[in-house]
């Protein structure tokens, strides 16, 4: 059962301490994109069937990528699209994002999604693998 819009973005929120909803709409909206453009087959269906319609929509109709972009590309990508924002901030959306379509994921669809991602994703959805 997918996550309640409500419910997503505010994870989203409180994860990222944005002062308001559109702030964690917005960076919801740009990583999903992002995020959609490396995820292929069942994983990205499967993922979109646990987020709210608005997100899922978002994730299946991703931005072009070229190529997957590392975890910094990813980043520096992130910042590129979200008006004002740093490498810094970018990291910080990312975080709140993808903790967020982890935790409506769960653990083994989380890990399946990682093995779609260049290595070091796992810290970007807040899922370190140990060493």
């Amino acid at each position: 059962m997918p996550m309640r819009p409500d419910a997503f973005l505010d994870h989203v929120r409180e994860s990222g301490e944005y002062p308001t909803r559109a702030e964690a709409e917005r960076a919801a909206r740009v990583v999903l994109a992002l995020l959609g453009a490396h995820l292929v087959g069942t994983v990205r269906a499967e993922l979109a069937a646990r987020l709210p319609e608005t997100y899922a929509l978002i994730l299946l109709n991703p931005l072009q990528a070229a190529e997957p972009l590392s975890p910094e590309r990813f980043v520096r990508a992130t910042a590129a699209w979200i008006e004002g924002a740093t490498e810094k901030t970018a990291l910080w959306d990312i975080g709140a994002v993808l903790s967020t379509v982890a935790d409506a994921a769960g653990d083994t669809l989380t890990r399946e999604i990682l093995l779609q991602l260049p290595v070091g994703y796992d810290v970007l959805f807040g899922r370190p693998r140990p060493t």
